[in-house]
């Protein structure tokens, strides 16, 4: 069996990543904190974490791209609800939240780093390989 690359290796540790705070959300929202008793609307921020959850492990490009960006709302959400709200458990929450979508911002960088590396090492191996053609001279 092979052995996976580093992007392949980093794109599972970003799916797992994202997966925790899709998980963390819903729980978040629906049982251990929520803003309202009963559950909040707010449980509804995991359905685009959840959404991206196939893109990202197919290993498409653009839905780094688009989710290094994106990501940074649940760092902001997590540091202002980290520090304002008011119960002890949703300040946790936050903070984990923070951690969480902080860590998978900097795997989702370091994912698509090992991507371009791969690909870039791929195209110079290919270029490298003699063609068929007959040598002029």
């Amino acid at each position: 069996m092979d052995m996976p690359t580093s992007a392949a290796r980093l794109r599972n540790v970003t799916l797992a990543s994202i997966a925790a705070l899709a998980a963390l959300s819903l729980a978040w929202e629906l049982w251990l904190a929520p803003a309202r008793p009963g559950g909040s609307l707010l449980a509804l921020k995991a359905v685009p974490l959840l959404a991206a959850l196939p893109a990202i492990r197919r290993g498409h490009v653009k839905a780094y791209q688009w989710w290094s960006m994106l990501i940074l709302l649940y760092v902001c959400e997590g540091v202002v609800r980290g520090m304002s709200d008011t119960t002890a458990m949703s300040r946790s929450l936050g903070w984990i939240e923070f951690v969480l979508a902080s860590g998978a911002f900097g795997l989702i960088i370091l994912c698509v780093r090992a991507m371009q590396a791969e690909s870039e090492s791929s195209n110079q191996a290919r270029s490298a390989t003699p063609s068929n053609g007959s040598a002029s001279g």
